[in-house]
């Protein structure tokens, strides 16, 4: 197979896996039939590439994985990491909303170990960073880098959520997750 037909080849996988995290993030349920239909093609078509829901999941899984790679290659600063790191990391991720919200519920993917060691992947740099930061200042050293990063994921996670459901605006909500890992929500919290 040429080149230029294995390209349009994953260039259509990716357009399906992207149809189907639209559709699956109003429909959570649907079949493959719908995302066949939503995708605009035929159900036969969508069998060529995926084979099941299980593997769809997997798929959508790792390329939201995929997704969140190219974003981190796109931010992450060439030399010492900054202060600003987290609030373009942040910047960056909430509008992948789409492609990362359901699969928070996908309990499919919490046993596949393709998809934990792509995510282990993807976490990586961001616990790097974190780990940067603290040595910098910027974080508290006393406490660990894995619980700054699983709270990062947590409050990204939710604010997905909270747009989807429409209970804060898609272009508010970087602020308020940054509001809220450096300020926590107590009131009279330090502002600087």
């Amino acid at each position: 197979m040429s080149s230029g037909r294995t390209a349009a080849k994953e260039a259509k996988l990716r357009a399906i896996l992207d149809a189907a995290t639209e559709l699956l993030v109003e429909k959570p349920t649907a079949s493959l039939n719908d995302i066949a239909e939503y995708a605009g093609i035929g159900i036969a078509t969508l069998h060529r590439y995926i084979e099941s829901r299980e593997q769809l999941m997997l798929q959508l899984g790792l390329r939201a994985v995929e997704v969140v790679e190219e974003t981190l290659r796109r931010i992450r600063p060439v030399g010492e990491i900054g202060d600003d790191y987290i609030r373009e990391l942040i910047e960056a991720l909430i509008p992948l909303g789409d492609k990362i919200n359901f699969l928070a519920n996908e309990t499919s993917l919490h046993y596949s170990e393709e998809m934990g060691a792509a995510e282990a992947r993807v976490k990586e740099p961001i616990r790097e960073a974190i780990r940067s930061l603290q040595s910098g200042g910027a974080f508290r050293e006393d406490m660990s880098a894995e619980w700054i990063l699983e709270v990062l994921y947590s409050l990204l996670f939710v604010t997905w959520q909270q747009v989807h459901e429409g209970r804060i605006a898609s272009k508010s909500a970087a602020k308020l997750v940054i509001d809220t890992l450096y300020h926590g929500v107590a009131a009279g919290a330090d502002r600087g």
